[in-house]
């Protein structure tokens, strides 16, 4: 059945599609990791509001060493979670980067404490393996659902968190911080935010800056969801009321071409579903619009539109508390490694040469690996297999 691979992709996020027999196989993981729980009872914003009953989920693999510093943190992309590598069981799929993270691989888990966590407000709030904080979340002095009275947060503020999550775990300085596409931004943040606990940083389809042209295709995103009468700014939760999910299922289709290359979609050709015929009829449909839209709508079922919304806004505020980007990167001490895919068409290849760029102006070691294959921007999810040696011998570097 067609619509299965599209499925597989919307519930991934950058929404990737890793049944395409393109795909490299990879070996079976060989770990079994556990969903655990971080806890605050509270958390400053960084725009001064406040969040009561913070919990982000996590996972980890691999052992810290006694000076805390052969860590790894793991950031996640934009409607993804902390499922990163191993397998919540033996018969449970695989996290996205397991082809690289684990035992005897590229991120070699033999060797480092890798961490991956899940964000604030993050997409996947109704999936029982994602724990977050968010709009939909309960306000403890209204004994409400926060809605968007939920305070509005940053990259740096998931930076910030996931600062007091490693913290709690002992770590005092990161090997590496890494992550695809929204992960990259974090890791980006990361090395501005605290550039003396950095070695390494690898930012994965990524950018350097959010420029107006990046500013309005997330604003073209979130459109759908706005305009659903449904949505009522914001309040929707209470009994009786229908949530948005027209626009949020239009939100995320509108997601989920951009995140693709024409090739992954090349297999509906011009089809057309029984029974339709769009030059007859203008309700009808081709086989590539009702497949991406009946995908689209499951994977809305199991989301949250709000928080699709607090998503877009704080990759909006990527770097926001910099004058400029370089500014931000020039903060930086550590080794560079940028994957970037050249048929990416979110975080253009030209965004990854201009960090380079930037970087080696500014004095720091950095250097650019294009991740390929037939997925565009999602090359960087489920197709870094290929760049599994580059990434092994950046670790061995001298940070």
């Amino acid at each position: 059945m067609r619509l299965r691979p599209i499925l597989a992709a919307l519930l991934l996020a950058s929404l990737a599609t890793p049944g395409l027999a393109q795909i490299p196989a990879v070996p079976p993981p060989t770990e079994i990791v556990e969903k655990r729980v971080f806890e605050a009872a509270t958390h400053q914003t960084r725009n001064g509001g406040t969040i009561a009953n913070l919990r982000i989920g996590y996972q980890t693999a691999g052992t810290l060493n006694a000076a805390g510093d052969n860590a790894v943190l793991v950031a996640h992309f934009f409607s993804g979670n902390s499922h990163a590598f191993g397998r919540y069981a033996a018969d449970q799929p695989p996290g996205y980067w397991d082809a690289i993270i684990g035992p005897g691989r590229a991120i070699d888990t033999n060797r480092f404490f890798v961490i991956s966590s899940d964000t604030l407000v993050n997409l996947n709030v109704r999936d029982n393996r994602t724990v977050t904080t968010g709009p939909v979340s309960v306000n403890p002095a209204t004994g409400r659902n926060w809605g968007t009275a939920f305070p509005v947060v940053s990259m740096r503020d998931f930076v910030e968190v996931q600062k007091r999550l490693l913290d709690s775990l002992g770590v005092r300085r990161l090997a590496l911080v890494t992550g695809p596409s929204m992960g990259a931004l974090q890791a980006i943040e990361w090395a501005a935010a605290y550039p003396e606990m950095i070695d390494r940083v690898m930012p994965v389809i990524g950018t350097g800056e959010v420029d107006p042209w990046m500013l309005n295709w997330l604003d073209i995103w979130e459109a759908p969801i706005r305009l659903d009468p449904n949505w009522r700014d914001g309040d929707y939760y209470a009994q009786g009321r229908e949530p948005p999910l027209r626009g949020l299922a239009a939100a995320l289709k509108i997601v989920t071409v951009h995140a693709q290359d024409r090739p992954s979609l090349a297999r509906f050709g011009r089809r057309l579903p029984e029974g339709q015929d769009p030059a007859r009829r203008l309700a009808d449909r081709f086989e590539a619009e009702s497949a991406l839209d009946t995908a689209a709508m499951a994977r809305a079922q199991a989301s949250d539109a709000n928080h699709f919304l607090y998503l877009t806004r704080a990759n909006q505020l990527f770097l926001n508390e910099y004058d400029s980007t370089e500014a931000a990167l020039g903060r930086s001490r550590a080794r560079w490694l940028v994957v970037a895919s050249p048929t990416d068409r979110v975080f253009m290849l030209d965004y990854n040469r201009e960090m380079v760029a930037t970087l080696t102006r500014l004095g720091r070691p950095a250097e650019l690996v294009e991740v390929t294959g037939p997925l565009g921007h999602l090359n960087g999810v489920v197709g870094m297999a290929p760049v599994a040696g580059r990434i092994r011998a950046f670790l061995n570097a001298q940070p």
